[in-house]
């Protein structure tokens, strides 16, 4: 057998996925999911990934028209034809360009599938995972109390570990109260997606009564060093998302006490690989990791799914049931909690193939690199 594969053929598509509920948040609303798709062949295996950028710089500066500019004239060219004997062997390649760090998650993600797939085993075998099913909470978009209310009622019916709010200025802690009043013992987060800044602490401090597992993000998408003095005036946990492109990010925030626990976006930290090295990293802070979501297809959900078998992922993460999210999937494989536990899609790669009478459906465009 030999030890490495020809990536000899790469599938671009632009996929517009209609979401089931508007996803509200501080920063806007969807109501679908438009992402490019990749799919790489090399030898008859198949290996695919999900991008998380937006069609405008919403969450982070990358955009997917961006993305595809890069993918189509400067890593897919190149990519297509390339020998390899580990996902490590694409990473000179990706260095070549600076920043556009969920582009090339796009393409070192689809690589680790094609290459799990080519050893024959589970994505999370060669990461070290350790377990065979993840615990998972709800994200919950901006709505009225009473709404929200009902939302909470069926996802603790439904046995999800952790419920998160989005919050922003102005709905806040009202709906904290209000929440509490209602349910007084369920795991409860908020995130802030970027909304707040220092002179916002006395508010934030507020929250500190709510008995919040952590607040994510509460100010700006690139900051560390506010972060700091916040984190000193709070009992309540910091956790960073935005803030966290690299592992050395993860270091600093850490060695500065801006943040107790880190939240890992495989997409937002330029792939797997500098995934596990903030997973690394945040162990020997003993800081807990969990894995975030960004209303990913079935595709880039089984990828989370797998990363977050890691050991340092205590807290449960974002990946819950698809059918929450899509009426239908562009996977065969069905991807759903039970009791508040995704179970690791079983088989090779990532474990799920995509359906593609479906997926012919739902894409905009398919571009073809051969080698």
């Amino acid at each position: 057998m030999t030890h490495s594969i020809k990536i000899d053929r790469a599938e671009l598509r632009l996929v517009h996925l209609p979401l089931l509920t508007p996803f509200v948040i501080s920063t806007g609303t969807m109501t679908h999911k438009t992402f490019p798709l990749l799919i790489l062949q090399a030898d008859g295996i198949t290996g695919i990934a999900e991008g998380v950028m937006d069609p405008r710089p919403d969450y982070l500066e990358e955009t997917t028209a961006g993305a595809l500019d890069l993918l189509r004239n400067a890593v897919l060219p190149k990519l297509v034809g390339m020998r390899i004997g580990s996902p490590s062997d694409i990473a000179p390649l990706l260095a070549s360009w600076r920043g556009n760090r969920m582009a090339k998650a796009l393409a070192e993600m689809a690589v680790w599938d094609l290459w799990s797939r080519f050893l024959n085993l589970p994505l999370c075998a060669l990461l070290g995972g350790v377990r065979d099913r993840i615990e998972v909470g709800v994200s919950l978009g901006i709505a009225p109390l009473d709404v929200t209310l009902g939302r909470i009622a069926e996802a603790r019916a439904q046995g999800y570990r952790r419920i998160k709010l989005k919050i922003k200025q102005g709905h806040d802690l009202a709906l904290l109260a209000g929440v509490r009043d209602q349910f007084p013992d369920i795991k409860l987060t908020v995130d802030a997606n970027t909304d707040y800044s220092l002179t916002d602490l006395a508010t934030l401090r507020k929250m500190d009564a709510f008995d919040l597992d952590y607040i994510e993000q509460p100010l700006a998408f690139d900051d560390i060093l506010d972060h700091v003095q916040v984190q000193a005036a709070l009992q309540t946990a910091i956790c960073l998302d935005e803030s966290i492109r690299s592992a050395k990010d993860a270091r600093i925030a850490l060695q500065m006490r801006a943040a107790r626990v880190i939240n890992i976006k495989v997409g937002r930290v330029g792939g797997i690989a500098e995934a596990r090295a903030i997973h690394d990293v945040c162990a020997a802070f003993d800081a807990p990791v969990w894995c975030g979501g960004m209303l990913e297809s079935g595709v880039g959900r089984a990828h989370n799914i797998h990363l977050a078998t890691m050991p340092n992922f205590t807290k449960p993460g974002d990946t819950s049931s698809a059918s929450r999210y899509f009426e239908r999937d562009i996977v065969n494989e069905p991807l759903e909690a039970a009791n508040g536990l995704m179970p690791v899609p079983q088989g090779a790669g990532i474990g799920v193939t995509l359906d593609m009478s479906y997926l012919d459906t739902v894409s905009d465009l398919v571009e073809v690199w051969t080698a």
